[in-house]
């Protein structure tokens, strides 16, 4: 059993926790939280006794785990994925994984010098077998025509926002805006789906905050283009879709993939279905902990391809920053 600690106690922590466990992989044993009583509570959420940590330094140093879950503010990543790597613990990074591709080489190569230790990109329906599914059915289309991605939903936080209060997710201080929060799912998609695109230009609407609340992605490939709509202060219900000839995958989220289905003129055939009671991160987690607890030749090369996909995943988003302007404030 995995012993895992976790920066961070929020919902998306709370998530992955729960996949981590039900996976059957990991056990958590360690909580870092800024105060002692969410500490505490997220320990009692979870059904579980652990250390609670309140200082980075000692969490790392006297905390009783092998891997970290790092699921802070986005710009926090990197400082704490490197002091992960320092003390040798094995690092999961929620996504994005940090903010440009000068930290993520950094990140790699002291990774190198660490190389008992493995790193991952928490993305999570990157692992989920709808997206398999698609990555499999793509070929069956022939000639890709082009895709159209859409992932609209309206934040939790915005509302906070409206009121006047500060919100994370947007702040460029922590790396915020829909790009680096839902975008990086998109992204993943063109990625995994059809390689490093020519060109990615991004219109963005932005907030006096200094980052986006939604905007329209244009990713070129030799010969055809890739739309993505994102967004956080709105909600969209369209479906997604990838045009061959005459047929389409269409998927009713192309970020949360609870059914794919593959649409002709004759015929409509589903090739892939997600309950919608199963945990999102469940299959993430399993996939992270096959590969921690194999730890072969084999299992290490599966960890490579995923890292070379975040690193595509990293220079795509910058990519689009740099087209629309976006600066966050650990680049000024």
């Amino acid at each position: 059993m995995i012993k895992l600690g976790i920066i961070g106690t929020g919902g998306i922590a709370q998530l992955f926790v729960d996949a981590a466990q039900k996976s059957d992989y990991f056990k958590l044993t360690t909580v870092y939280s800024r105060h002692e009583e969410t500490g505490q509570a997220f320990l009692k959420e979870n059904n579980v006794s652990g250390d609670i940590y309140t200082d980075l330094e000692r969490f790392f140093a006297e905390g009783d785990f092998s891997a970290v879950y790092i699921a802070s503010p986005n710009s926090l990543h990197f400082a704490q994925a490197k002091a992960a790597i320092l003390a040798d613990k094995d690092v999961i990074v929620e996504k994005p994984f940090v903010i440009n591709p000068t930290q993520w080489q950094l990140l790699y190569d002291l990774h190198q010098k660490h190389p008992d230790y493995l790193i991952f990109e928490a993305a999570r329906h990157f692992h989920e077998e709808a997206f398999k599914a698609v990555s499999e059915t793509l070929p069956s289309l022939g000639k890709i025509q082009g895709a159209n991605l859409t992932y609209m939903k309206y934040s939790s936080k915005y509302d906070s926002y409206l009121d006047g209060k500060k919100p994370n997710i947007f702040t460029s201080k922590f790396a915020g805006g829909a790009l680096q929060d839902l975008g990086v799912y998109m992204i993943y998609d063109a990625i995994a789906w059809f390689g490093k695109p020519k060109e990615a230009c991004y219109h963005a609407r932005m907030l006096p905050s200094g980052v986006d609340k939604m905007g329209t992605i244009l990713l070129t490939y030799p010969d055809f283009d890739v739309t993505i709509h994102i967004g956080k202060t709105s909600n969209s219900y369209l479906p997604s879709e990838i045009y061959g000839g005459q047929e389409t995958i269409v998927m009713d989220n192309a970020a949360d993939l609870h059914e794919v289905k593959l649409v002709g003129p004759k015929a409509e055939m589903v090739i892939a279905k997600r309950s919608a009671a199963e945990n999102p991160l469940l299959q993430e987690a399993q996939a992270f902990g096959k590969v921690l607890e194999t730890r072969d030749q084999k299992a290490r090369q599966v960890a490579e391809k995923w890292l070379e996909t975040s690193r595509l995943v990293n220079e795509t988003l910058y990519a689009l920053r740099q087209d629309s302007g976006i600066v966050f404030d650990d680049e000024k």
